[in-house]
């Protein structure tokens, strides 16, 4: 499925190129401009080198310019390599869409950022780009989001927009491209299109050997068409002259790494160095012959990346097939710029001297160096008109939908249940008790649904799939999943890949601002592999996406699974990652309260939440219930807000805080033994009150609140934690118990101003009983009752 864009002549340029052009060099100037200014003329307070990309900025103008100018439709959305910003923000202006004073901001503080940013940026970023890759795949994952909200949703426009990506041919060496490429639930978008820009240099040199040939075969085998825009017009026209294909052979064949230094030489030396690469010097010479040197030049740096009709014609086939479609255009890093083809321009920011010239040969007069279109001229009405067209179909951000998750649908959680086994009994009541809110919930999973306890709630709520497939042969579906998959179906299956699930919720999750239609995504996986997505995790926090995430189960707790599927540094990452909260409730009641929460923090567009959860059964009868509504909802705020006191001794006769009573703060699946262990040291005459943790992120975060009112000076504000802890106690000392790197909550002791000794998992698992590995890594009920009596000594010295 290949398409090359063959050119037999060469017209004349047509008014509609001649246009473009003068529209694409006032491109090419401000982005050059923005840059230097940046770098050259803006004050530099404290000497960091400011950068911005000149050279990569470059090699893209015309083909930008082609997308915004021409081809791209209302609603259209596009993904912008991330060294190309400089362009993006010079097209925005142009366009209307961005004040001109913010052209002399590029990199500085409230300024135009460094990369593209849909959250930082102020003109219109449809997808954040920086961390190479992830940005270029992102629409794809968008026009899945597209589709699903199309499918379940009336009153979407009545033509799906088309998701463009600019990539850069450095960011195809990134597995995740390739991981998103092969992954299933993306085969038939058929409103996908990537324009490769191929410059064939990255960062540090000029790429010795490009692998288009098998870029190309890879993009073919998982169903996208592949078109060529490699030579300009007037190339392809010389080679259908005699002895042409010479030539075309020559450059054909030539290595990259010969090609680019070529580019530099001047037109003499070009035509005698250039038969030399020929199988066939004497022809070539005699077809060189023929023509001026410097006409030669300007065919040998002729590609189909920097010719409006050649991309014209090959956005036309991209938009007239089925599939997802990849336009390899060629290109020159530093295109019309001193630096055209340096093997060293990446971080190049031109000279005063080299940066007039450039003005001069782009017809831009001095007094114009920031300037736009006059509104009455040719270019300033088409990019007027251009303008109103691309904004005419933005969607509204969606205001709070009037679906309010419940606090609680009732349900009496007793006898031994593991917060996995509760996620899926709270996701299957609320299927059937609020079914409004169950029709905005789109579940994902790479491949663990089941195992992550989805599997009630896929039999009542069914697969999505773009189309309606057949029901399986009698006999073929699971027992215990009725796998329906249609357009209507409220879960999304894809292979086994957490990246391509983060870059999925991540699109799901900005559906309201996107699409217009709030949806709550859940995502579920193992979470041992939420360090394997990791990067794609902090993608979707950082472009403001709103979603849950499901790691289940956790810790050593999944004892026989080995060291590999045992997590100890996600709750690490639950406290630090910005835009989440992350919980690691210990009983069925908690992970409903925090389940419904983290939907309400969705619908306000708030915050994400990860859920830590574990297959280990806890007697639900620790938990303190209680029938009395004030004190429910206050038990209920209190583990919202990260803790809450489990066990209370303080009322115990001989309880003395600072001789023989003790702090243990457990999250999670250690609170029983924490508890235990606290039963225990009442018969040796140690008091130990037990604070159940249910996140250590919002704890901290109250921690950060009062150090910042401590740090303005304002003073007034309550001791951390006094809700929990009274002043008598809080000199007690502090164990701390996790399932997890003890650092996660070694904090606390600090916070409170007292001795802590904190207990968790630092060092990788190992298969074994759950008792073994517990008493291995000192998490078990006589660890902490050590850990007790140990604190307790420090603390009198």
């Amino acid at each position: 499925m290949t398409s090359s864009l063959q050119s037999r002549s060469a017209p004349e340029s047509t008014a509609q190129d001649r246009l473009l052009q003068e529209i694409q060099d006032r491109v090419l100037w401000l982005a050059m401009q923005m840059v230097y200014h940046a770098n050259k003329e803006r004050p530099n307070t404290d000497g960091a080198k400011v950068g911005g990309h000149q050279a990569s900025s470059a090699s893209v103008v015309t083909v930008l310019t082609s997308l915004f100018f021409e081809f791209m439709g209302p609603g259209d959305r596009i993904s912008i390599k991330p060294h190309a910003s400089p362009v993006f923000h010079a097209i925005q202006y142009l366009l209307g869409n961005l004040d001109g004073r913010y052209l002399k901001t590029l990199r500085e503080f409230h300024g135009l950022q460094s990369y593209p940013s849909r959250t930082k940026d102020p003109d219109p970023v449809d997808f954040s780009t920086g961390s190479v890759g992830l940005g270029s795949i992102a629409p794809n994952f968008a026009e899945v989001a597209e589709q699903y909200v199309r499918s379940h949703f009336k009153g979407t426009s009545a033509h799906p927009p088309r998701y463009i990506s600019l990539v850069g041919d450095g960011e195809l060496d990134e597995g995740s491209i390739w991981e998103a490429i092969t992954e299933p639930v993306l085969q038939g978008g058929a409103n996908v299109l990537w324009v490769v820009d191929l410059n064939r240099q990255s960062l540090d040199r000029v790429i010795p050997g490009i692998r288009v040939q098998t870029w190309r075969k890879m993009f073919a085998a998982n169903g996208w068409r592949v078109i060529d825009a490699k030579y300009g017009a007037k190339l392809e026209a010389a080679f259908t002259e005699p002895g042409g294909l010479l030539l075309r052979d020559c450059i054909d064949e030539m290595p990259n790494d010969v090609y680019q230094p070529l580019l530099r030489l001047s037109p003499t030396a070009l035509a005698d160095i250039l038969p030399n690469w020929s199988q066939d010097p004497d022809g070539l010479r005699r077809f060189i012959q023929g023509r001026e040197p410097a006409t030669l030049k300007e065919l040998f740096g002729d590609l189909g990346g920097h010719d409006f009709s050649v991309l014209r014609r090959a956005f036309a086939d991209a938009g007239s097939g089925p599939g997802p479609c990849v336009v390899f255009a060629y290109t020159l890093k530093g295109w019309r710029t001193p630096m055209e083809g340096d093997p060293e321009n990446h971080s190049i920011v031109l000279n005063a001297e080299d940066m007039s010239r450039l003005r001069q040969s782009l017809g831009v007069a001095e007094e114009e160096t920031w300037a736009t279109f006059g509104p009455d001229s040719e270019a300033g009405r088409l990019c007027a008109e251009r303008g109103r067209s691309l904004r005419s179909a933005s969607a509204p951000k969606a205001p709070p939908a009037e679906i309010k998750a419940p606090t609680s649908l009732g349900r009496a959680f007793k006898g031994s249940m593991s917060t996995q086994q509760a996620f899926g009994l709270v996701l299957a009541d609320l299927a059937r008790e609020d079914p409004r809110l169950a029709e905005r919930i789109v579940t994902v999973s790479p491949d663990v649904a089941t195992s992550t306890n989805l599997g009630g709630w896929i039999s009542r709520m069914g697969v999505w799939s773009r189309q309606e497939k057949d029901p399986l042969p009698q006999g073929a579906a699971s027992r215990l999943v009725q796998w329906k998959e249609s357009p209507q179906g409220h879960h999304i299956e894809l292979g086994i890949s957490e990246s391509d699930l983060f870059l999925l919720l991540g699109q799901l999750g900005v559906s309201a601002e996107t699409q217009g239609e709030l949806v709550f995504p859940i995502g579920t996986l193992y979470d041992p592999f939420v360090c394997r997505a990791l990067e794609s995790f902090l993608y979707g926090a950082y472009v403001g996406s709103r979603f849950i995430v499901v790691g289940t189960p956790s810790g050593i707790t999944l004892s026989p699974e080995g060291g590999l599927h045992q997590s100890f540094l996600t709750p690490s990452i639950g406290i630090e990652m910005p835009g989440i909260w992350a919980y690691e409730p210990c009983f069925a009641q908690e992970l409903e309260w925090v389940l419904f929460w983290g939907l309400d923090m969705v619908r306000r567009r708030e915050a994400s939440t990860y859920l830590r959860l574990s297959t280990k059964d806890v007697d639900q009868g620790l938990f303190p219930d209680t029938a009395d509504v004030s004190a429910r909802e206050s038990l209920r705020q209190q583990v919202l807000s990260g803790g809450y006191r489990l066990v209370d001794v303080r009322d115990t006769q001989g309880y003395r805080p600072g001789e023989n009573a003790v702090h243990i703060f457990a999250t999670g699946v250690m609170v029983p033994e924490a508890v235990e262990a606290s039963r225990l040291l009442a018969k040796e005459g140690v008091f130990a009150n037990v604070v159940n943790v249910t996140s250590a992120g919002r704890l901290f975060q109250r921690y950060q609140q009062w150090c910042a009112g401590v740090g303005s000076g304002r003073g007034g504000a309550p001791p951390f934690l006094s809700d929990i802890l009274s002043q008598p106690e809080r000199r007690a000392p502090v164990v701390t118990v996790a399932d997890g790197h003890p650092h996660s909550l070694a904090w606390i002791g600090s916070a409170l101003g007292t001795f802590a000794l904190p207990l968790g998992v630092s060092q990788f698992g190992q298969s074994g009983a759950r008792d073994d590995l517990y008493r291995e890594y000192g998490i078990d009920v006589s660890s902490i009752m050590a850990a007790c009596y140990g604190a307790l000594e420090a603390g009198e010295t």
